[in-house]
């Protein structure tokens, strides 16, 4: 991840950043060993409800933070809460709001390293979009509109030709770049919030997309002409990933979270899943598929990994996913089995592994229900 000083930015909606102090009203107690026997899904989100609702802020937010309030209203609402009859969402929902900038952002002002203007206002979009509740329309409009704006693109005189085309960064520091954990958050935010795959923040996406996949065939860097061909995606169009060789060296080598969130994106570009360009990256994910950790580094970032998993494999429309192998898994029966075995006692979840911040457990536990949520529909 570039260097972005102190920064919360769970840019894989995930790989999150966060200035000491941040969340320290939520810190978690002495690490304590998930139950051997699991409950069952919906006795393990209630107990992640009261979780939630326990150390929800007094002005509606969780750890008084847009991003982090955004992805716990997105554990409510996308686990059937509403305004109506969840009064933990009918408060986040107004510390949101009260985050809306007339530029169409959301996000709190005051640190600019800390902002974070993309990230923020993706997660609050999705989350306003999903209330349902008109009245949030003129806001979610205004906040597409700034998202499209933010694209790396004619805009900013950068042409097809320049390797950040088409993608979307954090936008808060003068030497911000794109990447493709922000980029697929916010096309994840403008298509669940209306906004047709045709249109031209997805087309000039395609360009960004391609450029992150492990594919000699459609990604014209030089990077990826040496690299492994394996479909698989790395974080930036630079070739970095967040995996390194046994030296401590940088790599080229294809990442879980970033694999799921690349064939996610290619959806909401409107790629077809028979593509080659999809069907490359589906492969991948067929050899390397696991619901223990993350695929290449172990138990780090694994919640976010859980989370893009899930909603990958919800929006690709899969309910069993054959491996490479020729073995067939139900991959929301399993996913959810492992996540509940991880729910602690107090209907949290966190993490011993601090890198991310997924120690944190008011943020897992929102990774961790949303995860659940697209793990009930199948």
């Amino acid at each position: 991840m570039h260097a972005i000083r102190c920064k919360l930015s769970a840019s894989l909606a995930g790989w999150v950043v966060l200035c000491p102090g941040l969340l320290a009203s939520v810190s978690p107690a002495a690490y304590a060993a998930p139950p051997a026997s699991a409950p069952s899904i919906e006795t393990s989100v209630s107990k992640g409800f009261a979780y939630l609702r326990a150390t929800q802020e007094k002005d509606g937010s969780w750890s008084h933070y847009p991003a982090i309030t955004a992805l716990a209203l997105a554990a409510f609402l996308r686990n059937g809460k509403t305004e109506v009859t969840e009064p933990a969402v009918a408060k986040g929902v107004q510390f949101i709001l009260r985050a809306a900038k007339p530029s169409g952002a959301i996000y709190t002002a005051g640190n600019p390293a800390m902002e974070l203007p993309n990230y923020n206002t993706c997660l609050c979009l999705m989350a306003l979009t999903a209330t349902r509740n008109p009245n949030y329309r003129p806001i979610i409009r205004k906040a597409q509109a700034f998202l499209e704006t933010s694209q790396f693109d004619d805009g900013e005189n950068i042409k097809p030709s320049d390797a950040t085309y088409g993608g979307i960064g954090y936008g808060a520091d003068p030497d911000d770049h794109p990447d493709l954990g922000n980029l697929s958050t916010a096309l994840q935010a403008l298509h669940e919030s209306g906004v047709p795959a045709n249109a031209a923040v997805f087309k000039k996406a395609i360009v960004f997309i391609q450029r992150v996949q492990n594919r000699k065939e459609t990604n014209d860097q030089a990077w990826a002409k040496t690299g492994s061909g394996d479909g698989g995606f790395v974080y930036d169009s630079t070739g970095e990933s967040k995996i390194t060789n046994a030296t401590g060296g940088a790599t080229h080598t294809s990442m879980g979270t970033m694999t799921y969130a690349g064939l996610e994106s290619y959806i909401y570009a409107g790629v077809d899943k028979n593509d080659p360009r999809a069907k490359a990256a589906y492969n991948w994910i067929r050899g390397h598929y696991n619901v223990k950790e993350h695929p290449g580094m172990g138990d780090t970032s694994l919640y976010y990994y859980f989370h893009t998993m899930s909603k990958t494999l919800d929006v690709y429309g899969a309910s069993v996913l054959k491996d490479t192998t020729g073995k067939a898994h139900n991959w929301a029966q399993d996913l959810s089995a492992e996540i509940i075995r991880r729910q602690h006692p107090d209907g949290s979840w966190y993490s011993t592994n601090s890198k991310y911040w997924e120690n944190q457990p008011g943020l897992v536990t929102s990774y961790s229900l949303i995860a659940l949520a697209y793990c009930r529909k199948k």
